[in-house]
């Protein structure tokens, strides 16, 4: 049998899946193998049906979506038209990548397999369940797997055994070059390119909304900083409802860039153009989010993510360019299945940063090729939000509900997060600012029946998108309404209080709170719907009320469902498993719904 040619196809949100299809074709490339990367929707699906070696990767998003980047190739593979055995020439293997707290953990993956399987592939092995929760990462499932995966395709292709591997000391090709520019008295736009034309803003075509306001609600002595952040969308032809999330790409601080051409003797001011060097990059990434030619001080600033807690694929590229042999044997440690603890207790654990690890490994960083930045750093995801506002009550206005995110390590310099921080720090009273933003659909679906109630518990910043379901709501005359808010204290964390109130008096809402360290023992959303167990059965049993829950996805969420559960016992008298399977039955007809987040 002939030497096969790999294709590794990713759905990736946060770019984790992308690393690791990434990291899957460098382990190709040293096995002399022939390997393809693709997101998924950058793929023409129709070709699987002449594939030999395919390798899927992919994350679960939302509550059991596939990511948006292979949405496109999931609606094509679930058509009920395709043939029973259209695949059966493709050997393919499936790993998946999830977070066990959730309740659809690596749900696409496993969906993908059982498609797989009734199109009839040849599946090689059983699909792998990576997992956020567990103590070392993802990697205590993928590296065992990947291990599983090439015995497999050795087996099925025994001339593969006569290559030569390349040594894992030596440093692949990069994926990109970098050919600098002579002419730099040229000035240059480096902003991300925004929307002029008139159509929907999307990732690669974002609006650039000028920043009207960005106000600080939670009171000074309180420990959080929540700011409620409004944008001018006039002229975007922005369209959403409630539910929908707004997406940005935050930029590095000004510090934080410098700081990173100064380690790597980069000037900021040079010019580039980039080229792909070979079929294993995916040239779509950088072709929509940096204009041709660049600056450096633009890619470090809009592009690389530098502040990232680095993944183990960074360090293993970055010891093929130690020199220094203390520095490399750590590395080398990092890099290696026995050494992810360590690397865990180096990195992961005090939240260290890409840059701050540079810093660390200092000879090592000065040996860093530039060529090789795209490689060694990930691009900088987009973030989402979920839209606290309603076209109805804020024409050509987008707001949001935004927690800055800062917190303590055993590292000198607090964490902080990137966008979170980079949001708190515009200020539209300095000058005019602008974030290049677009919608993407939510998974919150208010029903349209104006009759139907709604019953919602969002405690903290998961209250967003109930107020601009409150506001829409409103505007279409629908009063039975039911918001169950949860706070630490009345005084210092009460979001939109007020205007809570004057719903209430217009009769709107009917308003249950829970500040739960306003007393000396401790009150939550879950135990204000316990108390109210009486009138919420009625209007789920008697009015098919839906219900809403946002937030955090630690504890919440599973404490509200199960306070749910109970009053179906106490209320209408069922048993466990039946109260149980009322709320999956509920949930299965988009009665109930919940849109959390870690």
């Amino acid at each position: 049998m002939s030497k096969p040619c790999l294709l590794v196809l990713y759905g990736s949100q946060t770019g984790t899946a992308q690393d690791t299809a990434q990291r899957i074709a460098r382990q190709a490339q040293r096995r002399q193998l022939q390997v393809r990367v693709l997101p998924l929707d950058n793929y023409n699906v129709a070709n699987l049906i002449s594939e030999s070696l395919v390798v899927f990767v992919c994350s679960t998003t939302g509550q059991g979506d596939p990511p948006d980047n292979m949405k496109i190739f999931w609606r094509f593979l679930f058509k009920k038209s395709l043939p029973v055995g259209s695949l059966s020439r493709l050997d393919c293997a499936i790993l998946g990548l999830g977070d066990s707290s959730y309740p659809k953990f690596n749900f696409v993956a496993k969906k993908l397999h059982k498609r797989l399987l009734q199109l009839g592939a040849s599946i090689l092995l059983p699909v792998g369940l990576a997992d956020d929760q567990h103590d070392l990462g993802s990697d205590a499932v993928i590296d065992p797997w990947l291990t599983s995966f090439w015995e497999k395709v050795f087996a099925l292709y025994p001339s593969l055994a006569d290559l030569i591997p390349l040594r894992e000391d030596d440093p692949l090709p990069p994926t990109h070059t970098f050919h600098f520019l002579d002419d730099v008295k040229e000035k240059m736009d480096g902003r991300l390119r925004i929307l002029t034309e008139q159509t929907v803003p999307s990732q690669s075509h974002p609006f650039s909304a000028r920043l009207v306001s960005n106000r600080r609600v939670t009171d000074m002595s309180h420990f959080q900083d929540v700011r409620h952040i409004e944008f001018d969308i006039t002229g975007s032809n922005i369209e959403f409802a409630a539910g929908d999330v707004v997406m940005m790409f935050p930029c590095n601080t000004p510090q934080d860039v410098q700081q990173f051409c100064q380690l790597l003797r980069l000037d900021p001011e040079a010019r580039f153009t980039l080229r792909a060097t070979d079929n294993t990059a995916d040239t779509g990434l950088f072709q929509t989010r940096l204009p041709q030619p660049c600056t450096v001080r633009h890619l470090v600033e809009s592009f690389l993510d530098i502040g990232a807690v680095p993944r183990r694929s960074f360090f293993e590229l970055l010891s093929t360019f130690a020199t220094n042999e203390i520095e490399q044997q750590k590395l080398l440690e990092f890099s290696s299945a026995a050494g992810q603890d360590e690397l865990h207790s180096y990195c992961n654990r005090p939240r260290r940063t890409a840059l701050e690890v540079l810093t660390d490994f200092p000879h090592t960083t000065a040996e860093i090729k530039v060529d090789y930045l795209l490689d060694l750093f990930p691009e900088i995801q987009p973030r989402s939000f979920s839209i606290a506002s309603s076209l109805q009550a804020h024409p050509h206005r987008l707001q949001i509900l935004v927690a800055v995110v800062h917190y303590k390590t055993k590292m000198y310099k607090p964490r902080r997060g990137l966008c979170s921080s980079w949001l708190a720090s515009m200020d539209p009273a300095q000058g005019e600012v602008y974030v290049p933003q677009w919608v993407k659909k939510g998974t919150l679906k208010f029903p349209k029946e104006k009759n139907t109630p709604v019953i919602m518990a969002g405690p903290g910043t998961g209250v967003a998108p109930f107020r601009s379901a409150l506001q829409e709501r409103m505007a279409e005359g629908k009063n039975a309404n039911i918001l169950f808010f949860g706070c630490r204290s009345e005084t210092k964390d009460f979001y939109f209080r007020s205007e809570w109130e004057d719903m209430i008096k217009t009769g709107h809402l009917t308003l249950i709170t829970a500040f739960s360290r306003d007393q000396e023992e401790k009150v939550y959303v879950q135990d204000r719907v316990r108390e109210n167990a009486e009138l919420l059965w009625d209007l789920i049993a008697n009015r098919s009320a839906c219900i809403y829950i946002a937030g955090n996805a630690k504890q919440m969420p599973t404490s509200v469902c199960n306070a749910l559960k109970e009053l179906f016992q106490q209320e209408g008298g069922m048993s466990s498993a039946d109260a149980s399977q009322m709320l999956t039955n509920m949930e299965r007809t988009g009665q109930f719904q919940s849109e959390t987040w870690s």
